[in-house]
């Protein structure tokens, strides 16, 4: 087993938990790879560029990999699972950030789109560098051509948070629905997760280790 953690947005391989599950696996003495998913750019971040990072990535071996994912690197883990199933065994999706382009969409003002569309760059408070730094609007425009909710048909869990506000837990609900091979884990959390650090896990290996099914 080899395992790819793949960061939220604005976030990076040095959050707390990449970090956590870092640490977990190695004890395990399971090959754990946490990716810069921005590749040190992140003004010019867009999915299609994340995608290939991780795609070359896996192509460098023929054992799949087990993908774990945060918010928008769950988004993406599900995407590279639905386009690469042979390089994919399972998924872990904590927070995933599905609709990523309706959901930005909706949560910013016209008039806040209009600008960025117009001025080229907006300013996101990065979570890893602890300030705020510009994203082009092509970061926006590329995320409109990937599918919603993707078709993942690895074994896939799914841990998100009842109260969170980023990514509504109704997108998870509607994953799993259409998903036989996967299984949501309600959590009362929101959407960082990091309070629930030692649960996280405890449904990871026993998703891992217990028998490896994602049904119940």
């Amino acid at each position: 087993m080899r395992v790819v953690y793949l960061h939220g947005f604005a976030s990076s391989p040095a959050s707390r938990k990449a970090r956590f599950f870092a640490g977990k696996f190695a004890a395990r003495g399971v090959p754990f790879l946490a990716p810069n998913l921005d590749q040190g750019k992140f003004p010019e971040m867009t999915i299609t560029g994340e995608m290939q990072l991780v795609q070359d990535l896996l192509g460098e071996t023929t054992e799949p990999a087990t993908l774990v994912g945060s918010s928008l690197g769950g988004y993406l883990a599900s995407l590279i699972a639905a386009r690469q199933p042979a390089a994919v065994e399972r998924v872990i999706l904590l927070a995933p950030a599905f609709r990523l382009y309706q959901r930005w969409c909706e949560q910013l003002p016209e008039a806040t789109l209009e600008r960025w569309r117009d001025e080229k760059t907006m300013l996101v408070y990065h979570y890893g560098d602890q300030k705020e730094r510009p994203i082009h609007y092509e970061f926006l425009r590329d995320a409109q051509h990937y599918e919603a909710i993707p078709d993942v048909r690895q074994p896939t869990l799914v841990l998100h948070g009842v109260d969170d506000p980023v990514a509504p837990i109704s997108y998870s609900e509607e994953f799993v629905a259409e998903r036989p091979g996967a299984r949501l884990v309600k959590l009362k959390s929101g959407h960082e997760l990091t309070d629930m650090l030692e649960v996280l896990w405890r449904e990871t290996e026993d998703f891992l280790y217990g028998g490896g099914r994602a049904t119940d």
